[in-house]
């Protein structure tokens, strides 16, 4: 559930005009509902909740301080894949013995800054990180908790650019490396090896590559258990889909995909540990943007509107589909008499990759108008950049009829205050 609908001709958010945080924000704009990261985050812990487990929030979905305080508040650990990461689900209030760090190229100085604050496991991705981690463990007197990501060489069913479970994917040790790498821990004294994680993709729409990848890892850990290791948790990453309105899918219910994960660990006593991101935040959030000009080409329409893929880069991306709809609805879109245009709405940078979508049929637009592209609040902000030197963008958070900025929009000013010219140039 999104809590972005309209009302009265106009699209709020929550209760929230969107055309009053155009006026008084300006364009473009994230702008995210507290009450749908709240629905979802306990729609998920509802989910689990027969199970011994930790929701940790995978933090590189929506990484806002806003939003983090949010869901720490609810009581969410979280999924960290860098030291920035770490550092703002820190400041945000998330408990030190809630937070994963995973990733596959940690750095030392990330390292020490988790051992420093005292996160629960390092998911670990290869053996010279293992090695890399233990030394720097035994040079600070600590011990530091481990989980080892496994691949289980699992086909997900999602775009090629977020399946991370096949062979050849970069992520996790190869599962019929696993045992090894356990006994090789066996004389590490700065690593305790106490859990098996793994995480296959993102956007999944079905059930069957949890199913296989879960029985993979279930058969891994009762084998390590049979060999003297102790192992105590089973982390099974994120990656549930969720509905991108128009999209060609519908995936599980968070309750269907809890269903399925207690069925088949339910007798391995271990405690769970799930990373949701997407799922939580991405129906959560829309880019608001404005309509520049309207281009009425040889063979296409054009809606050029002021954000673009530096903003939003998706759909240049994965061909992500974003359902598109305007701010102000007449009294004929109710009879459903308006005039549908078929327009490929794009941006202003100097690519043709700009580009949202095409031939999407919407209501005749003008300059000025405002859209919002939904399903915009997972993995928008977090990969936008500067590109055309083009300053990001503000984000805004609205609970009930308020709202604040919780991330200023910068003038190219601050933006060349970020830079030097040396004075030999």
């Amino acid at each position: 559930m999104r809590h972005f609908s309209p009302i009265k001709g106009q699209m709020m958010a929550e209760q929230v005009s969107l055309a009053t945080v155009a006026a008084e924000v300006g364009t473009p704009a994230y702008v995210y509902s507290a009450a749908t990261f709240t629905r979802h985050y306990k729609v998920f812990a509802r989910a689990v909740s027969s199970m011994d487990s930790l929701i940790a929030y995978s933090v590189k979905a929506n990484s806002n301080q806003a939003v983090l305080s949010l869901l720490a508040k609810l009581g969410s650990g979280a999924d960290v894949v860098s030291g920035g990461e770490l550092a703002r689900a820190l400041a945000a209030g998330i408990a030190a013995d809630k937070i994963i760090f995973s990733g596959v190229g940690k750095s030392a100085e990330e390292m020490r800054a988790g051992l420093e604050a005292g996160i629960a496991p390092f998911n670990i991705e290869s053996m010279p990180e293992l090695q890399q981690l233990n030394a720097i463990a035994l040079d600070m007197g600590k011990t530091a908790p481990v989980a080892v990501r496994i691949n289980p060489n699992v086909c997900a069913g999602t775009h090629e650019k977020i399946c991370t479970g096949r062979a050849e994917n970069k992520f996790g040790i190869d599962i019929a490396d696993v045992d090894a790498v356990f006994e090789r821990a066996q004389d590490m004294q700065g690593v305790r090896l106490r859990g098996i994680a793994m995480h296959i993709g993102s956007q999944i729409d079905s059930l069957a590559p949890f199913a296989s990848a879960i029985t993979l890892a279930a058969g891994l850990i009762e084998r390590l258990r049979k060999q003297g290791h102790k192992i105590e948790t089973f982390d099974i990453g994120g990656g549930l889909g969720i509905s991108y309105a128009g999209g060609d899918t519908t995936p599980p219910s968070p309750k269907e995909y809890g269903d399925l994960v207690r069925r088949l660990t339910q007798d391995l006593d271990v405690r769970m540990i799930f990373e949701p991101g997407r799922m939580i935040a991405g129906n959560a959030g829309v880019l608001l943007a404005k309509v520049l000009y309207v281009k009425h080409g040889g063979a296409r329409n054009f809606l050029i509107i002021d954000a673009a893929m530096n903003d939003l880069i998706r759909p240049a991306l994965y061909d992500a589909y974003h359902d598109i709809e305007p701010v102000n609805a007449s009294a004929a879109d109710a009879d459903q008499k308006t005039k549908m245009i078929s327009y490929d709405v794009v941006g202003p940078i100097c690519e043709s990759g700009d580009t949202f979508t095409q031939h999407r049929m919407l209501p005749e637009m003008q300059a000025g108008d405002l859209i919002v592209l939904h399903t915009a609040g997972a993995y928008g902000a977090v990969q936008a950049s500067q590109y055309n030197s083009r300053p990001l963008i503000p984000e805004v958070l609205v609970k009930d009829d308020k709202y604040a900025v919780v991330r200023k929009r910068p003038n190219i000013e601050d933006v060349l205050k970020t830079e030097h010219v040396p004075d030999w140039v």
